[in-house]
């Protein structure tokens, strides 16, 4: 029997190669830095929903209730000026730069990360500046129907499936939100492992 010299011990010979990265991996980040660079535009450009939104409000509110005209006017323009500056502050900062096609692994991470915090940020700052001014808008209506339901019958029995809609309205909007925080976590988890592996 021969004696083996430790540079003959493939598994020691395996182990002291140079680790290369494969063009799979980097072709797999540049993917993944492409798709959450489109996620985040797509999410910056939906935030112009909120502004829409509380001037249809304004809009309905003024028009079907002309009486109320002087105390919906403020409440209405608030909201309209608040979702407003909510576009401004909502894309402050977050429009990034494309990644470089020949960015390397780390790079490559570094800028899925990016992303990811970028859309993390949104969604803390999408309850102030884009469903507050909303939930504002929707108040000031609920608040012109409840004054105008108190003559006939009530707001309840006739706004009832209005009401309701708001209720499942605001329900879906914070699971949607619970359910982005879970998927972002996710990613994140995702490119641990990629960065680890």
């Amino acid at each position: 029997m021969r004696d083996e010299l430790p540079g003959d011990d493939p598994k020691k010979v395996w182990q002291s190669q140079p680790a290369e990265v494969s063009t799979m991996t980097l072709k797999l980040i540049r993917s993944k830095a492409r798709e959450l660079h489109a996620k985040t535009r797509r999410k910056l450009l939906g935030m112009a929903a909120g502004p829409l939104a509380a001037a249809l409000l304004y809009a309905f509110g003024v028009s079907q209730f002309p009486r109320l005209g002087h105390m919906l006017h403020p409440l209405f323009a608030v909201a309209l000026v608040w979702s407003l500056a909510g576009l401004y502050f909502l894309n402050r900062g977050m429009w990034s730069t494309i990644m470089p096609g020949d960015a390397g692994l780390s790079s490559g991470l570094e800028f899925c990360r990016g992303e990811i915090e970028r859309r993390r940020a949104l969604l803390r700052r999408v309850i102030l500046w884009s469903f507050g001014p909303v939930a504002l808008a929707l108040a000031t209506l609920i608040l012109a129907l409840a004054m105008i339901g108190t003559k006939d019958r009530g707001l309840l029995p006739n706004g009832l499936p209005f009401l309701a809609l708001v209720a499942a309205w605001i329900f879906g909007y914070f699971v949607m939100r619970e359910r982005e925080a879970r998927d972002l976590k996710r990613e994140i988890d995702e490119l641990d492992d990629l960065e680890n592996g």
